[in-house]
């Protein structure tokens, strides 16, 4: 916490200095270390499909026959609700439409296929590997090996240096109060934005700073019940909202139309995955794109990987390999894209109606909330859509805060009630601090800075992710045997 706060007051004093500083180097990050993100996406995703489907997949995570601690549904909607949340949200329209005006490259399906699959592509299998991979490396370590949850566990039995696996728990920790920092400071000012644009009103930074207060709370209120009454409980509910909305959606567009474009976007998906993954040739949507898009997603993800990674790790408990790692890389990735297909295809269908698009689904806070207008019980929508984004952002919250409460309780499963706490307390004076001062120094736009940072701490992570897996798979290969006899 003291290094934390050290970097706030650094930030705080040399604000626009700082701003500079982390938009230079964010950028240099995505232009240099780019397309090796690209490379580690795709040989997580292809680690991950080999392992699940190798003998390796039998390994259990716990004793050889323990049941799997949580039911399919309750470990789908927390990993879910942890790994995505009110992004899949913000995105729904915006995104599809972005890509079908702007097509990231040349193909032979139409332009709405070719958005629906791009947008597949960066919210699919390689975002769940990230987390996936973090999963089965901490999971085995944690239930296999009768470890501490800590990321240096995954490694100690190789680097035995005690400072070098310090320095990797408390990079991961700053990560993770940075990247929810900035998902509180950012979640809470795009609700603002949507209570705005519902009741055409102008709510100020003081509904910012009470929003921010109350999702805190809640998200206290829920990692002090625990994984299985708090965090399970908002995860469920959070997914019963979604699926409403989503079914509400689907019912009252073009079905056919949706279903077609979904089976269609996500063949052909498949089909160009690797090619895609590579920005190979025809598949090559240029520097300036990849840069924008596709680099800065991978990033995120990456940053957001190791305390996603290990809260999906402990959710499944009594579960083997194969079944955590296809349903990390399946059932939430199917899950977007059929979302993605009723949204993007109800938006496309809108945009023909109209005749010309005057970039009406342009605004990522405003979006959703416009593409409503065009449905029945608008009002009812968007403020169902305002609830799900709290709601969203306080099990991102809660999950992030019983990880960092792990971290600081010596690695426990169940960490003191005071750690989670203390952590609740801690990041919640961040991310008013955060929003505070954002407004104080509008000309440095503080929430898109810590957003940039977390790209800037991901690119330790990713190669420290490449000495993970070799660890990994040499320690599996050599006491396969052990794990398997279980």
């Amino acid at each position: 916490m003291g290094i934390i706060f050290l970097l706030s007051l650094v930030v705080y004093g040399f604000t626009k200095e700082s701003y500079n500083t982390i938009e230079v180097v964010s950028i240099w990050v995505r232009n240099y270390f780019g397309y090796f993100y690209l490379y580690l996406g795709l040989g997580c995703v292809l680690l991950l499909v080999g392992v699940a489907l190798s003998p390796l997949g039998q390994i259990k995570l716990g004793k050889k026959n323990q049941k799997p601690e949580h039911s399919l549904w309750a470990w789908t909607a927390m990993l879910y609700s942890a790994g995505m949340g009110a992004g899949i949200l913000l995105r729904a329209v915006q995104e599809p439409v972005f890509m079908q005006q702007n097509p990231p490259f040349t193909s032979t399906n139409t332009p709405e296929i070719l958005a629906l699959e791009f947008t597949f592509y960066q919210w699919g299998l390689t975002a769940w590997a990230f987390y996936g991979l973090f999963a089965m490396v901490v999971g085995y370590a944690l239930f296999v090996k009768k470890k501490m949850v800590l990321v240096s566990s995954t490694i100690d039995d190789t680097i035995t240096y005690k400072p070098a696996r310090m320095g990797i728990d408390v990079m991961t920790i700053i990560t993770t109060v940075f990247g929810l920092i900035a998902a509180i400071g950012l979640g809470t000012t795009q609700i603002n934005g949507g209570l705005n644009h519902v009741f055409e009103a102008n709510f100020g930074i003081a509904t910012t700073l009470i929003l921010a207060i109350v999702i805190s709370c809640i998200a206290f209120i829920s990692v002090w019940m625990g994984v299985n009454k708090g965090i399970k409980l908002l995860s469920k509910l959070n997914i019963l909202i979604t699926l409403a909305l989503l079914v509400f959606i689907f019912v009252t567009s073009d079905i056919g139309n949706i279903l077609w474009s979904f089976i269609q976007a996500t063949l052909q998906y498949l089909i160009d995955f690797i090619p895609m993954s590579l920005a190979l040739g025809s598949y090559d949507p240029g520097i300036e794109f990849l840069t924008d898009w596709t680099f800065y997603y991978w990033a995120f993800w990456l940053a957001w990987a190791p305390f996603t990674g290990i809260f999906i790790a402990r959710i499944s408990k009594g579960r083997t390999l194969r079944q955590l790692l296809l349903g990390v890389l399946i059932i939430p990735s199917l899950g977007t894209f059929f979302w993605f297909s009723v949204f993007g295809s109800s938006a496309f269908q809108l945009i023909e109606e109209w005749g010309t698009y005057q970039n009406e689904f342009g605004n990522v806070f405003t979006s959703i909330f416009k593409f409503f207008e065009h449905y029945p019980l608008a009002t009812f929508l968007n403020l169902t859509t305002i609830v799900l984004l709290i709601s969203f952002l306080v099990t991102s919250v809660d999950s992030a805060v019983f990880v960092l409460s792990m971290f600081s309780d010596k690695g426990k499963k169940d960490p003191s009630k005071m750690h989670r706490l203390l952590w609740s307390v801690f990041i919640l004076f961040g991310a008013l601090a955060i929003i505070l001062l954002g407004n104080a120094k509008p000309e440095v736009d503080v929430l898109i800075a810590v957003q940039k940072l977390l790209i800037i701490t991901s690119l330790p992570f990713a190669f420290f992710m490449v000495a993970m897996i070799i660890i990994f798979l040499r320690e599996l290969i050599k006491s396969k045997k052990a794990p398997l006899s279980q």
